[in-house]
């Protein structure tokens, strides 16, 4: 359940190989992306950054980041999309790659944005403890993701802290959901949903919508578990879309 980040960002990104005049290079094994910034700009919880390599430029997107000019970055996979316009800097890019984020920098340095800003996770450290919902639809995060097949297609509710939120990608918000069920290392911890509706990172919120298994978006959007058309709310009022 990885989104462009980390979509795990999401949750929210990993790289598949890009093709035509903006081929970046590559590192020797592991298919990194490198090269020196020459344009960076910051928006909707992420960084867009330009670089360049042996006279090829690449767009890539990656978790709010501070970088420099001139800098060389290292930045890890991520996948192409095509055509992608960011609502939010109002900008069409014919080709970019959304990357996890840095793992390798210029000596001028990089600094990350905190675990609480928009499109970031929560701390690991925190340690969140939701109540479940009330009535017949509704289940943990936990049970969500036991009983997935049987569930397809069903309308459920799930309470929850959002660690993390994507803004207006494929024109949904991406938000994950967690409630102190679960485990992180069998990855039945952390529930995604897409809505028009937004939260911020740190809301607790009720989300209703309906449930589907193995949904391929494309563009390394692929889930074993995910809440789709979600309607959110936060303690008695519809979040603001």
């Amino acid at each position: 359940m990885k989104v462009f980040l980390k979509i795990s960002f999401i949750v929210l990104l990993l790289a598949l190989t890009l093709t035509g005049s903006s081929l970046p290079s590559y590192a020797a094994d592991d298919r990194t992306l490198t090269g020196k910034v020459i344009e960076s700009m910051d928006s909707g919880g992420y960084t867009y950054v330009q670089i360049e390599n042996n006279g090829k430029q690449t767009w890539v997107a990656l978790p709010e980041t501070k970088v420099v000019k001139g800098q060389d970055i290292t930045l890890s996979p991520g996948n192409e999309m095509k055509n992608f316009e960011s609502k939010t800097l109002k900008r069409k890019f014919d080709s970019i790659i959304f990357s996890g984020g840095v793992i390798g920098q210029g000596e001028k340095g990089i600094e990350k944005k905190s675990p609480g800003s928009q499109d970031s996770a929560v701390m690991v450290a925190e340690k969140i403890k939701v109540d479940k919902a009330s009535g017949p639809d509704a289940y943990t995060v936990a049970e969500i993701f036991e009983r997935g097949k049987d569930l397809e297609g069903k309308k459920v509710v799930v309470r929850g802290k959002a660690v993390k939120v994507s803004e207006g990608i494929m024109n949904k918000n991406w938000i994950h959901l967690q409630d102190g069920s679960g485990d992180a290392t069998t990855k039945n911890n952390d529930l995604v949903l897409t809505s028009k509706d937004l939260a911020k990172v740190g809301d607790v919120v009720t989300a209703n919508g309906t449930l589907s298994i193995n949904k391929d978006f494309g563009s390394g959007y692929k889930y074993d578990v995910i809440m789709e058309d979600t309607v959110i709310t936060k303690e008695d009022s519809t979040i603001k879309k």
